[in-house]
């Protein structure tokens, strides 16, 4: 078999649906399990990914469900880039500094516009820093007491560089909480924009070049290059619609419970399942996760 269905159940696959899946795509072998009665591969030839893709969201239309479709080859990835707010942790971090600045719905709106793709990602970024000029530093250290990492985060990092793949957090946010984030989860490496402050406050400005969308994918591809890993063994995962490109660019392209843009035009989408989701969809065993 040439190809590989990964499909990844919040609560269980159902055996009869599976079955008939099975039928579908015209397999002999009996599904092999992940995770017991939860996530499963079906190995199929014949047919293009996409098309058994569309047979297994019919199958399991309405249930929560995630699933990919991709060549066995390959299938284990030996780059990780990932996005940091939203993705790796549950909130954003500059909506929640803006908090102590008693602007955060105002903020948040803006960000909201941004990664749906509505408003120049850059100008976004500096309206939002703009409207916290002479905010105490102090309260990157509280905000950062509030960051809480998404579920499966540490477990997908520890994995992947267990088994030798090498990691980047990169975020369209700040430094300070990369810094503070890849130590949590252990990446190899973080890359983000750079608040300015002075006198103990911030001054209102974002250190130039700013990190944008394009920013990210060339990130990816200097890493790949540096590492010597081919582009189609990378794997990179994001919400927002400055992750985009380094979603397209990845050799598996990651929506991670998405913003409508990004969901629409990454190669596999996660919708109902934890980050963990990324190792089933690499032939991770759950007895492997470390």
């Amino acid at each position: 078999m040439t190809h590989i269905l990964t499909l990844i159940a919040a609560d269980r696959l159902d055996d009869s649906t599976l079955s008939a899946l099975r039928q579908t795509l015209g397999t002999a072998g009996e599904a092999a399990w992940l995770a017991p009665g939860r996530v499963a591969d079906i190995a199929f030839s014949g047919i293009p990914a996409e098309q058994a893709e569309q047979a297994a969201r019919q199958a399991f239309a309405g249930q929560k469900v995630d699933l990919v479709a991709q060549a066995v080859q390959g299938r284990k990835k030996k780059l990780l880039i990932a996005d940091m707010d939203s993705t790796i942790v549950t909130g954003e971090t500059l909506d929640d500094l803006a908090a102590f600045a008693g602007l955060k719905e105002r903020i948040a709106a803006i960000t909201v516009r941004a990664m749906n793709g509505e408003i120049d990602f850059k100008a976004a970024l500096r309206e939002r820093v703009a409207l916290l000029a002479g905010l105490d530093a102090s309260a990157l250290a509280k905000t950062f007491d509030l960051v809480e990492l998404m579920p499966g985060a540490r477990t997908l990092v520890a994995t992947m560089r267990g088994h030798g793949a090498f990691t980047i957090l990169a975020s369209g946010g700040f430094d300070y909480f990369t810094s503070r984030v890849r130590q949590l989860c252990g990446f190899h490496e973080d890359r983000a924009n750079h608040l300015v402050t002075e006198d103990g406050k911030l001054t209102g400005l974002v250190r130039e070049p700013i990190l944008d969308r394009d920013a990210k994918l060339a990130f990816l591809r200097s890493f790949a290059s540096e590492q010597g890993v081919a582009m189609d063994e990378t794997m990179a995962v994001g919400d927002g619609a400055n992750d985009l490109a380094m979603i397209k660019a990845a050799g598996l392209g990651v929506a991670f419970h998405a913003k409508p843009v990004t969901a629409g035009e990454a190669r596999f989408r996660v919708d109902h399942n934890d980050l963990t989701a990324l190792l089933f969809a690499q032939g991770y065993r759950h007895d492997q996760f470390l």
